[in-house]
Parts: structure tokens; C-alpha cells; sequence
């Protein structure tokens, strides 16, 4: 069965940029079988309720600003698949969405993943203002995909506070409140303490400062709902505080 998978996207530069993350991700999907679909929740699509996109070709987002003009040119039209988004919508109570594209979020790693843009993708909104334990739920109502061949994805990033970057370069430093937020996290994925995890905002530390708001977090999350024992699978950062951690769910 393929696990569950979570990953930090990163910069919209990713895939050009010269750093480790890039490279784990360009050979992540020779490490499991080939799906048969994909679902992934990103940081980017924000809702109100649960939606999932139904589309019979993804467009491609470029939901960024001022960024050199070879992101823009970049394209991922991978198709969609009715049947999959329906699926994904019953299991988890979600309404429909006809319109929406792949933002950066989705088709950034994906290029890196699987750049021949040929393996289905729907793609799923998170709801911020819900809270932990309603994206886990979200994540377990999705994890019979898994019987079915399908990857269950989130994407989003690990530390995420952009003011707090370190702009004198992707090799900065890591500063110890970064350092010491990742590894409570990654103590409680490993443990699946889901307690702990619910309750991170109380119980981690620097967790304000790591993410002033949640919603790069809350893909991690549904993939971990969706899945089962933790494995870290990458662990690196640029420009001080942007982590890149990676996470398998079995």
C-alpha cells in the first residue's frame, strides 16, 4: 500500500533552486509503487467547508508575485478524474468545485515527483479556522484511497514564518526556536500522539513563532489522519527557518 505522504513545498522557485529538498523530492516516487490517482491538500486552498476540485484537466496556478519569468512559463497539466473527486467528496462530505487549478502548493512538488504530468490529481482545500483535529478527521475519512491505489498527499511547509527568514542565504543558519519546534513535532508524529498534536499551539515550543498562522501546517495533518506509523523521510532548511521536512504515514 502507499503511504500517506507529507512534504514542504517550499519557495515557487523549487524546482529550480539547487538545494537538498529538490533533490529528495525528484527521487521520491521511485521509493513506492506507482498511483493510480492523487489527492493532495495544500496550504493554498483555503474553504470555509471541505471542497475538492473536479476538473477534467488541472490548470496550473501561478498564485505568487515577482518571481523570475521561467516559474510562470511552467506548466502541470495533469488530468483530473471525476469518479476519484467524487469518491474523495462522499468520503469526506466535501461540496464541489469546477473550476479550481492546481496552485503552487500541488504543482510544485508534483513536477518534481512525477514531471510527465500523467498520473490524476484532485486536489483539496484545507479550512484553517477548524482546527487540528478536524484535519485529521479529514485525513482518516480519505484513508480507504489508500485500499484503492491512490496517494493521499499534503503539502505545505514544516516551519513557515516568512518574516522570519534569514536573507543572507538558503545556507543560513537554523535558529534554535525553529530547531526546537521540529523536534517536538516530530516526537509527537512519531509517538502518534494525537493529544499532543491537537493541542501543539499550548504544548510546542515556539509554536506561534514557527507558524503565525496554521494553514501550512494543516496538510500535515490530513496525512497523517490518512496513514499510519510516522517515518521521517527529509530534514533540512534554507534560509535559516523555511524547513523542508518530509513524512511518510504507512
Amino acid at each position: 500500500m502507499i503511504p500517506a505522504l507529507f512534504v514542504s513545498h517550499g519557495a515557487p522557485t523549487l524546482p529550480f533552486d539547487d538545494i537538498p529538498a529538490r533533490a529528495f523530492l525528484q527521487g521520491l516516487s521511485a521509493t513506492f509503487p506507482r498511483p493510480k490517482g492523487i489527492v493532495i491538500a495544500t496550504a493554498h486552498w483555503e474553504t470555509e467547508g471541505p471542497q475538492v476540485a473536479k476538473v477534467a484537466v488541472n490548470g496550473t496556478l501561478h498564485d505568487f508575485h515577482g518571481f523570475p519569468q521561467a516559474l510562470y512559463d511552467l506548466r502541470y497539466p495533469a488530468p483530473g478524474d471525476a469518479a476519484l473527486s467524487d469518491r474523495a467528496a462522499a468520503l469526506t462530505g466535501a461540496s464541489i468545485d469546477t473550476s479550481r487549478g492546481l496552485d503552487h502548493g500541488a504543482w510544485v512538488p508534483l513536477l518534481l515527483m512525477y514531471p510527465a504530468h500523467d498520473i490524476p490529481v484532485v486536489q483539496i482545500a484545507v479550512q484553517p479556522h477548524a482546527g487540528v483535529a478536524h484535519h485529521i478527521a479529514l485525513g482518516r475519512a480519505l484513508a480507504p484511497l489508500r485500499d484503492e491505489g491512490v496517494l493521499v498527499m499534503g503539502s505545505g511547509s514544516f516551519v513557515h514564518n516568512l518574516r522570519r527568514l534569514d536573507r543572507r542565504g538558503p545556507d543560513a543558519p537554523e535558529p534554535d526556536w525553529s530547531k526546537a519546534f521540529a523536534g517536538w513535532m516530530n516526537k509527537a508524529l512519531l509517538a502518534r500522539d494525537d493529544d499532543a498534536l491537537i493541542h501543539y499551539r499550548e504544548r510546542a515550543p515556539f509554536a506561534a513563532l514557527a507558524h503565525p498562522e496554521e494553514e501550512h501546517l494543516l496538510p500535515l495533518f490530513i496525512a497523517y489522519g490518512a496513514g499510519g506509523a510516522a517515518t521521517r523521510l527529509h530534514d533540512s532548511h534554507v534560509y535559516g527557518s523555511l524547513r523542508m521536512d518530509a513524512y511518510a504515514f504507512a
